[in-house]
This record gives structure tokens, C-alpha cells and sequence, in this order.
């Protein structure tokens, strides 16, 4: 395999072997798949049948030794509840309510694995042994998803005449019991913002002095089942609930679109630190969004999915768009590079929300992980290459996304996926009584116990992705599984039409997802061949790999080619601000432009004047261009009076789906503007890394690879060279092209003094104080700098300057520049580049990022080669914007 750009393939991976890599070798499956590569029918039929074998070894066991408790103990054979000698022990108690918890969990399992006469049982079981008059104090969303979903996906089969499970003797019990189940976590919404305590007692409330903080998908992800509730029993307080803790989450989202990881349900501020990602504590938040827009047709809640999907997209997203990072909700910064085993749902809900080549990208990441490890670690740390919390309680969510992308795709690639999870499962998880989870993937310690995920989700999603002909593949209808796998969705009699007032406020809409489009041959020359292959032939596959520092294995090997090649993957942005005008010029925001500047059409808007017109661009999902879009803060919600909106706008105006943009402003033509920016842009980004590919380093025995990246924003100085206007024409060279070492003298720490040492264009790293920005270039320059990176002693952001008179006596510094990191920010690059020169991991370079450079300095043109149809932003199309002169 040849690698694109010339990176040095197999010379990383010689660094990054030396990582530890893999799972002992008497639990390792890492055996080639591909024993068979046809995935006929019978093939398919084969597996099916396997998982459900699994499936009903784990259910049968739950009953015999388990039932009526909670879980299963699979190693001791027993069943347990809550823990009630220890009222703390959350990690049981959170789920354990004394109410049989499995066997309610697993109803419509038995439903997707077309059993009647099963589910026939289970429901009497249920009708017999369940109660929820019980003194225990479980968490309100694990209660939520786990059995008041189960209840009323249950009732849905149960009573349906028009299939296979409609049992004629049932009147609606299930139903009833969900009810009472509603009534009893009622209380827990009953706070001054609307969101609920994490946690009630089903007998007594809430009691004294529970705790004030809950997560953001604890609060915002029970829609689904409480508005199901409502519109089953025709009591909408539960539908209320649930709507005004979604939006006290969603109304309370910064400045950039983000939401945070906790709350503090009384007063509504977000918790310190103030991150957020697509994991653990926020993860159904988005996706309970869109599959109640599935639901119920409520656009608002498509609304938020699309503003909080390019939120995520442009600020979490890493660089290569093959992982998703923690980052803080008021900059974007990134906080953590940890990515958590709930996160591996994302690319499922990507393919639902129409971005299936993003999903594919995101799923090639866990895939890579699971791989190394024959299971998905809790947490994997992408910085350093290696899982730092080794448990798999068998979660669902890397299977549902592999489940998703095959019927989105349809390529083989992914029952190559599920076998392999199969096989690992059996091999690692499959005891005498049950299923159990695993402790430690290195070492294959089991857990004592069987979540009910295990049942409900996990082998359902593998069930259904070898089940070609089930039922539920065959639904056209806006059912949806929840956020534990429960099977959803509302009679037609129940949905509310949007209302005439509404639908005219919003205008036409066309929602539409871009077909799939397989991977097609591509000559090294970049030419298409026309043979069609599937995404283990995408040029970014080794990338993926690369990226968990996993070996190549057989199936790898099966796709390769002589003449493959492996691509470096660049992104661009997925979605950015821009307060446009003609010629690129900075101008002030028109936050309320009159009708002489913008007015409403029937199917949009018109533009006659674009300057100051603040557009948010997002890009479409076919990645053919870009939308113009935008939100606006929501009000507080008033059920159903003063509904929140998310207004995508143009302006002040709501730009819906299908919408068109006209813009009629001659001064787009009279001159065509000069490219470059004639204004000093306030900031860069910079990209931070590591330069590590050392072979002298690689070839020291033990010795590990650290590829560490990261983006920052810095503050540039009104003097100097103009970053934000670099081409190969410059003679400045401070971060440009491949990128530039960062220097410390520790005997001139502030940079306020000669230097003794030639720095050879590289870029000198000093503290603000005791001397002017200037005097710190000055020195710098005069020692063969080719800049200076300033940390400042604040987080505030400032722009160095200095008196036309200083910058005259200074001579010539257009070939050099300065910038200035926030403290924070700074202190951290300063500990890389100590610790970087003291463990020999290779030297801290930077490079200024021009592309998001351009994003927010670009320039607006006409349609290039089709004048007068669509306009253009730095080369990227706006597809509903028409160009009317």
C-alpha cells in the first residue's frame, strides 16, 4: 500500500506497534473472517440463527435462575435486585427497582425474533410479577428507557390486531401499568426549570436531600416515552414534562450552538467543567431530537437536530472527521481526547439523520478499536492510542450503528462486522448460565452480571442485521427504536397536525436524504475506473486503522490493492458564521436589515443588499455545497403557545429546507474584488502536533509514539507580517506550509533582551511582561526568527498593537509575525514543549490553519463558470442561493 502525500506508512506503524496491541492470545478471535466471503442467504441465515441461540441461552437463564429479580448473576447462577444494604450503590440501584427488570426490558426482543407464543408469556409474567409499589429509588431516565419504554412497546404488539402478537385477551394492562409507572416519576419534574431530579423513589417522591445536578440525557432524552404515554392515555402531563425539560436543556445552549454535560436542575447553569462530546451524559439528547421529529412530525425538535448537529459537527468533530472530541461549550476548545463506548451509537444516528458517509467515516474508528481489542473498551484515549478503562458490559450501540449502515448501505462489509462481534461474544461472554460482562478485555475477567441491554439491544441489533427478511426491514412507517431498542411509534389518530398558522410561518419545506453512493475504483492518477467496490476499499480505511495503532489484519489484507494507496483525510469545515460583503471587506453586522435590503418571497428571500447580512453556512449532506442557515435563541416554552423555534435565518429570517436565497446586489459586479483581505483578521487558528517520526526514537527499544493535535485559537498583533493573508508568494514563513518548530530560551524567558542563540526560522515561544509585543519580534527577529508566540497572563483576548511611529523605527518585520495565546491555552503548549525537549518525544510544531483562515475571512464571488445562478464563497457553492443580475 502506498500512502497519499507521501506519509511514511509503515514507518508509523513501526512506532506505533511498540503500543500494547491486541487482547491475550487465548481470548483473541482475530482470525480472518473470511474463511467464507460470499454472504449468501444461507450464510446469513446461518448466523441469524446462531445469535439467536445466544439470545434465548442469556433469556432462558434469566428465567430459570434470575426471575423474578432484576439481572441475571451469570457466574454464581443467581439473580439479584437492588442492593439494599447499600442505598449508594448506584451502579445497581439506578437500574434495579425490584420490577423485573430484564423480562419488561426484553418484551418487543421477542417480538423482533418473531416468538408469539413467547411474548405471550412474558406478557402474563409481567402482568403477574410486576409492581411498582416498591420502596426503591432508581434513576428516572434508566427507568424511563428500560421499562416504561418496554411497557409500551409491549402494549403496542399486544393489542394490534393486524399481526402476529395481538393477543386476544388482553385489555390494555400493559398500558395501565405504564401509567402508573408515569404517575409515580411525576414528581421528580417538579423543579423551578422544568428539568427532573435524577432520581425518585416509586413509593415516597422525591426525598430530602437528593441531589440537584443531572446530565443532560438523563433530562432531555424521556420524550419519546412520555409523550407516547400521554398520546396512548390522553393525560398529557407526561408529554408536558418532558417537552419543558427538553427545551430548559436546549434554551440554555451557548453562544455556539452546544449544550453541556450537566446542569444543575434548580437554578439551570451548567456544571463546571462546562464540556461537551457525543458520549456518556449527553449522547441521547440528540438523538431522542430527531426520532421524535420521526414520531410525531414535530418540527421544532427537527429544528434543534439540525442546529445541534452542525454544532457538533463544526466545534466536537475532530480535525480528520474520523472521531469526536470533548470540547468546551462556550469556544469549541477541545477538553479531553477520550472517546467512551456510549459515543459509538453517533454513526447509527448520522445514517438516520440522512449523513451516511460521516457515519462511515465515525464508524471505521470504533470498528478499528473493537478490533484491537475483541470488545469496546468504556473509554479509549485517542491521544496516546490505548483504551484507559477496559470494561464491556456488553453495550449495544457499536452493534446499532453497524445494524444502521447496512441497511443504509447494504455492503457486506458489515456482516463481516457483526460476525466478528458474534464470534467475540460467544468466545469471551458466553458462560454455563448466561451471558456476563467483561472486566478487563486484556484479561477476559468477567463481571457478574448481565445488563438487560444485553437482551433488549445488543443481540437484537445483531439479530436484525443478519435477518434480511424480518418484518420490521419491510416498515415504512415512522416508527423508531428508542434509545434502549424498544419499538416505537404513534397511531395516526393520535398525531397533531401542524397548524395552518405554523406551516405558513415556515413556508414549503423539502426534507430529503442524498442516496448512498459506493465507494467507485479510483486510479492512483485520481481518474475513475468505473468498478464499484465496497467501504473496506475506501482510501481511508488504513487511516481509520492507523489512527487505534492496529495492525493489519486478514481483513484489511482482502482489500488491498497493488496499485491502493491510503489517503490522509482533510476536512472542511461542516458549518461556519460569515457576515458577508462584496469583496471580501470587514463590515459591521446589519442584525435588522429593512425591507429595502431583505424581503420575503413565496419560497424565500430576496437580497438586495448582502452587506453586513449575517449568514450561517452549513453543508449539505451529499457534500455538494452549502447551505445558508442560521439560529436564533429560543423563548421560554409555554406548552404549545410559545413553542420554542430554532429558526434557521438569513438575517433575522427563518431559511427553511427547499428554501431559495435570491440575491439581487449589484455591487457583486461592479468590480471583482481582490482576493486577499484588505483588514488584519483578530485571529488565527493554529495547529499544535508533534513532529515524532524520529527513526533513531523508533528504533530505541520500548519506545512509544506520541502524535498528539490539537487547534487553538490565537490573537494576531496589528503588525508584522498578516497572517490571515499567507500565499506562496510570502516571504513569511511563521507556520506556514509543512509547519514550524516552537523554541524556548529559558535564559530569556519574556524575550526581552538580545538572544544568545540563532533560532534558524523557527518560532520562539516567550511570556508577556516587562517589555512591548514589539520589542519581544524585534529581538526575535534580529535572532533569525521567523516569529514569536506570546503567552499571555490573562484569558482575555487582545490584539497587540503599537504607534505607526514604533512600527517605523522597528524596520523591516513584514517577514516575521507575532501572536498571542490565552493563558490557559499557553501554559499548556508551554508544559508540551518542555516535556517534549525532556522525554525526547520529538519538537512541538504549528502550523496557522488558512483553511478556517479563509472561512471567516473569505471572499464572496459569483458563480465562476455559471454566472448569474449561484452564488460562491471561496470556491464553495451556496445551493439555495440564486444570483438574480
Amino acid at each position: 500500500m502506498k500512502w497519499d502525500k507521501g506519509y511514511p506508512c509503515t514507518f508509523a506503524f513501526a512506532i506505533l506497534i511498540t503500543l500494547n496491541n491486541g487482547v491475550d492470545a487465548r481470548q483473541s478471535t482475530n482470525t480472518s473472517p473470511h474463511q467464507e466471503t460470499a454472504w449468501t442467504s444461507e450464510r446469513k441465515r446461518s448466523f441469524r440463527a446462531t445469535t439467536k441461540d445466544l439470545w434465548y441461552h442469556g433469556f432462558n437463564h434469566y428465567m430459570s435462575h434470575a426471575f423474578p429479580l432484576d439481572e441475571l448473576s451469570p457466574l454464581s447462577c443467581t439473580g439479584r435486585g437492588p442492593d439494599w444494604e447499600n442505598p449508594a450503590n448506584i451502579a445497581y440501584n439506578d437500574v434495579s427497582g425490584n420490577y423485573s427488570l430484564t423480562l419488561v426490558d426484553v418484551l418487543d426482543t421477542l417480538v423482533v425474533l418473531d416468538d408469539p407464543p413467547g411474548f405471550q408469556n412474558a406478557v402474563q409474567n409481567v402482568l403477574d410479577w410486576v409492581s411498582f409499589d416498591v420502596n426503591t429509588k432508581p434513576q428516572v431516565f434508566e427507568t424511563t428507557i428500560r421499562v416504561l419504554g418496554g411497557l409500551l412497546s409491549g402494549h403496542m404488539f399486544a393489542s394490534r390486531p393486524d399481526q402476529p402478537f395481538y393477543l386476544p385477551w388482553y385489555r390494555g394492562q400493559l398500558l395501565t401499568m405504564a401509567y402508573d409507572l408515569g404517575n409515580r416519576l411525576l414528581p421528580a419534574f417538579s423543579t423551578p426549570t422544568g428539568l427532573p431530579f435524577a432520581r425518585v423513589n416509586l413509593r415516597h417522591g422525591v426525598q430530602r436531600g437528593e441531589s440537584l445536578e443531572t446530565c443532560t440525557a438523563g433530562a432531555g432524552s424521556l420524550i419519546l416515552e412520555l409523550a407516547t404515554l400521554s398520546r396512548l392515555t390522553g393525560d398529557d402531563r407526561f408529554e408536558k414534562a418532558a417537552y419543558k425539560a427538553f427545551f430548559a436543556l436546549w434554551n440554555r445552549r451557548s453562544n455556539i450552538g452546544l449544550v453541556g454535560n450537566t446542569i444543575n436542575i434548580w437554578t439551570g447553569t451548567w456544571t463546571l467543567p462546562e464540556v461537551t462530546g457525543i458520549g456518556a451524559g449527553i449522547d441521547s439528547f440528540y438523538e431522542y431530537a430527531l426520532k421524535w421529529y420521526i414520531m410525531s412530525g414535530e418540527v421544532e425538535f427537527l429544528d434543534v437536530w439540525h442546529e445541534g448537529y452542525a454544532a457538533v459537527m463544526r466545534y466536537a468533530r475532530s480535525p480528520d472527521g474520523h472521531w469526536f472530541r470533548h470540547v468546551n461549550i462556550h469556544t469549541g476548545d477541545q477538553a479531553y481526547s477520550t472517546i467512551d463506548s456510549l459515543s459509538a451509537f453517533w454513526p447509527g444516528l448520522q445514517v438516520l439523520g440522512g449523513d451516511v458517509q460521516n457515519a462511515i467515516k465515525s464508524h471505521l474508528t470504533y470498528w478499528n478499536i473493537w478490533r484491537r481489542h475483541s470488545g469496546l473498551p468504556e473509554v479509549w484515549d485517542a491521544q496516546f492510542l490505548q483504551a484507559t478503562s477496559f470494561q464491556y458490559p456488553l453495550r449495544p450501540e457499536f452493534v446499532e450503528s453497524t445494524w444502521y449502515l447496512y441497511r443504509a448501505t447494504r455492503d457486506p462489509y458489515y456482516l463481516d462486522v457483526g460476525e466478528r462481534i458474534l464470534r467475540d461474544l460467544i468466545v469471551r461472554a458466553k458462560v454455563d448460565c448466561g451471558l456476563t460482562g467483561i472486566q478487563d478485555l486484556r484479561t477476559n475477567v468477567r463481571d457478574d452480571r448481565m445488563e438487560s441491554f444485553a437482551l433488549s439491544e445488543t443481540l437484537k441489533y445483531l439479530y436484525l442485521l443478519f435477518d434480511e427478511d424480518n418484518p420490521i426491514h419491510k416498515d415504512d412507517s415512522h416508527y423508531v427504536f428508542t434509545t434502549e431498542g424498544h419499538i416505537l411509534s404513534l397511531p395516526k389518530e393520535v398525531l397533531k397536525p401542524m397548524s395552518r398558522i405554523r406551516r405558513k410561518m415556515r413556508g414549503e419545506e423539502n426534507h430529503q436524504c442524498p442516496l448512498y453512493e459506493p465507494v467507485q475504483d479510483l486510479s492512483p492518477d485520481g481518474t475513475l475506473s468505473g468498478l464499484i467496490r465496497g467501504v473496506g476499499s475506501r482510501a481511508d480505511v488504513d487511516y481509520a486503522r492507523y489512527l487505534v495503532g492496529l495492525r493489519s489484519q486478514a481483513l484489511d489484507e482482502h482489500h488491498w490493492s497493488p496499485d491502493g494507496w491510503c489517503t490522509i483525510p482533510e476536512v472542511d469545515l461542516y458549518s461556519f458564521d460569515f457576515i458577508m460583503s462584496p469583496g471580501g471587506k470587514m463590515v459591521p453586522e446589519d442584525p435588522n436589515p429593512s425591507p429595502l435590503k431583505l424581503k420575503t418571497v413565496a419560497d424565500g428571500f430576496i437580497l438586495y443588499n448582502v452587506t453586513g447580512i449575517r449568514a450561517h453556512i452549513v453543508s449539505r449532506l451529499d457534500r455538494k455545497g452549502y447551505d445558508i442557515t442560521k439560529r436564533k435563541v429560543s423563548f421560554s416554552p409555554n406548552w404549545l403557545v410559545n413553542s420554542p423555534w430554532n429558526i434557521v435565518l438569513v438575517g433575522p429570517h427563518a431559511v427553511r429546507t427547499g428554501q431559495m436565497v435570491y440575491v439581487n446586489d449589484s455591487a457583486l459586479w461592479d468590480s471583482h474584488p481582490n482576493p486577499r483581505p484588505t483588514y488584519r483578521s483578530q485571529d488565527v487558528q493554529l495547529r499544535i502536533f508533534l513532529d515524532t517520526f524520529d527513526p533513531a526514537l523508533a528504533a530505541q527499544p520500548g519506545a512509544s509514539s506520541f502524535n498528539g493535535e490539537t487547534y487553538v485559537k490565537a490573537y494576531t498583533a496589528q503588525f508584522g507580517g498578516d497572517l490571515a493573508a499567507l500565499d506562496a508568494s510570502d516571504t513569511l514563513r511563521f507556520g506556514y506550509w509543512e509547519g514550524t518548530e516552537v523554541q524556548r530560551d529559558k535564559s530569556n524567558p519574556l524575550g526581552c533582551k538580545p538572544y544568545e542563540t540563532n533560532f534558524n526560522g523557527n518560532a520562539v515561544l516567550v511570556h508577556r511582561g516587562e517589555c512591548a509585543f514589539l520589542e519581544k519580534l524585534v529581538y526575535a527577529r534580529d535572532a533569525g526568527a521567523s516569529g514569536v508566540i506570546v503567552v499571555s497572563d490573562e484569558d482575555a483576548p487582545i490584539n497587540p498593537s503599537a504607534s505607526p511611529a514604533e512600527i517605523a523605527a522597528a524596520g523591516d518585520i513584514s517577514d516575521v509575525a507575532l501572536v498571542l495565546l490565552p493563558h490557559t491555552v499557553g501554559k499548556s503548549i508551554t508544559a508540551m514543549v518542555d516535556a517534549a525537549g525532556m522525554f525526547g518525544y520529538g519538537q512541538v510544531m504549528f502550523a496557522v490553519d488558512t483553511e478556517a483562515q479563509a472561512w471567516t475571512e473569505g471572499v464572496i464571488d459569483p458563480t465562476p463558470e455559471e454566472s448569474g445562478k449561484i452564488l460562491y464563497i471561496n470556491g464553495h457553492p451556496l445551493l439555495n442561493t440564486r444570483l438574480m443580475i
